[in-house]
């Protein structure tokens, strides 16, 4: 008799959001570049869903030197003019170009505070936020922190960093433990840092 987990509503929206929400969502992430991918996803995912933005994340990879802060922050005009034409990606003029002015921002924090991770995770102390929420409804868009991280990541220069794209951002690489109670990755992503 097989048995049925319980997970947050988001994931039913087919395998490959399934498979991010039981693998990925939520858990503690402290890799420079992986967060830098996440930041930059984040901001392509304004005014879209996240369903389609992981559709052409191996896209975005292959686009952008799969995140690799140096190389994305030493791209030239000319190589975003071409991705522009890459039905592979968001075809935006700003989000294209904000991932290499957020790779020059982020070589700058890292210059300051060691690693981009200690820059990030500085926001929440260096530790996850551990929510205990018990429906959707419960989960907010922004917080305080959020809101915080947006007002200084702006004033850095980094592009397409809302305080509700900094918020999904802080959920995706396990700032925060949004995982309702009842799903099956909350105890485990609340055992983690």
């Amino acid at each position: 008799m097989a048995t049925t987990r319980t997970r947050c509503h988001w994931a039913a929206d087919g395998e490959l959001m399934q498979a991010y929400h039981d693998a990925e969502w939520g858990v503690p992430l402290h890799d420079d570049h992986a967060l830098f991918e996440f930041l930059c996803l984040e901001g392509a995912q304004a005014g879209l869903s996240w369903r389609t933005v992981l559709h052409k994340r191996d896209h975005y990879r292959r686009a952008f030197h799969h995140f690799d802060i140096a190389r994305v922050a030493a791209m030239k005009d000319r190589e975003l003019e071409k991705l522009l034409l890459d039905p592979g990606l968001i075809r935006n003029r700003l989000k294209i170009t904000s991932v290499r002015d957020n790779a020059k921002a982020a070589l700058q924090a890292i210059d300051e505070h060691g690693s981009f991770d200690a820059y990030l995770w500085s926001f929440v102390d260096g530790k996850p936020i551990r929510n205990t929420w018990r429906t959707r409804a419960d989960v907010p868009a922004s917080t305080p922190v959020s809101d915080r991280m947006s007002k200084v990541l702006k004033k850095r220069g980094f592009r397409f960093v809302g305080t509700t794209i900094c918020y999904a951002f802080m959920q995706a690489t396990g700032m925060v433990n949004d995982h309702l109670v009842e799903c099956f990755r909350h105890k485990a992503c609340a055992g983690k840092r």
